[in-house]
């Protein structure tokens, strides 16, 4: 996959040239993911805080690398069935394998992506997130989730809002506070965008394994940025109004499975991709 050259550096991503700007001496929730996906953008602080919440659940590896796997079947499934060849991408983490573009570019290279996210170290990696292919673009917004009128102006200028368009909310929405201000995101950002758009949202599910929900809560407390497991009820109410693709709100590796990800079973992690009619 070849970089454009031609595309201009964002204002954002001229401000942090250096990781200076960021502490590599306490636990960072984004390295600690990155270190259970078998990533390399992570340090020893993170490794030991991955492997002391690894010791209280173990399956929390599986739920990251679930999670990514769904992510990449949703992609594909979008890209070579839907036709679809804009992604909206709010909460796109640090740079790993199969991000959003590199799926959807593998398939159609002239697809066009625009990553969101307001960590500064995702900031930091973010030039990993403009790599594209020369017939598409990618684009990275610094923007909280919950500032949708932002992402919305700025995804404009990389995006045809007026043309079908994927939203993606991977293991985001669980950072906002309540329930009731998640679903006012997913509406917000789905209301701007067409008639054959889609959704597709996975998050950390409560109600299916007690051991889960204490060390998350454990997590919670320790000082680290809260991240609350929601029901399935929950997580299928993101879905309202629009048409959930079979086989609906399920525990992500019994997302049309494909031999790539986790075995099929139920996992803490539910999400479901819909088009909107």
């Amino acid at each position: 996959m070849s970089e454009q050259a031609a595309t201009p550096e964002p204002a954002e991503l001229q401000r942090i040239d250096t990781f200076e700007t960021i502490d590599t001496s306490v636990p960072h929730s984004a390295r600690i993911w990155n270190y259970w996906l078998g990533g390399k953008d992570n340090h020893p602080v993170d490794r030991a805080a991955g492997d002391a919440y690894t010791d209280v659940f173990p399956g929390i590896v599986t739920i990251a690398r679930g999670s990514r796997a769904f992510l990449a079947r949703n992609v594909t499934y979008l890209v070579a069935e839907a036709g679809i060849r804009q992604f909206l991408d709010v909460g796109t983490g640090l740079p790993s394998a199969d991000n959003t573009h590199q799926v959807a570019q593998r398939l159609a290279p002239e697809t066009r992506i625009v990553h969101v996210d307001n960590d500064p170290l995702v900031l930091a990696h973010a030039r990993a997130l403009l790599r594209s292919t020369p017939e598409g673009a990618t684009a990275y917004i610094e923007a909280d989730a919950q500032d949708t009128g932002r992402i919305l102006e700025a995804a404009a200028r990389t995006l045809d809002l007026a043309r079908p368009t994927a939203l993606i909310l991977s293991n985001i929405l669980g950072h906002v506070a309540t329930h009731e201000r998640a679903r006012s995101i997913v509406a917000e950002l789905m209301g701007a965008l067409p008639s054959g758009s889609y959704l597709s949202v996975n998050d950390g599910s409560a109600g299916i394994d007690p051991v889960f929900e204490r060390a998350q809560n454990a997590y919670n407390e320790s000082g680290a940025v809260p991240y609350n497991l929601r029901t399935v009820e929950e997580i299928t109410a993101y879905f309202d109004g629009l048409e959930l693709l079979d086989p609906g709100v399920v525990s992500v590796p019994l997302w049309r499975p494909d031999g790539t990800g986790p075995e099929p079973r139920v996992i803490g992690e539910h999400g479901g991709l819909a088009r909107k009619p």
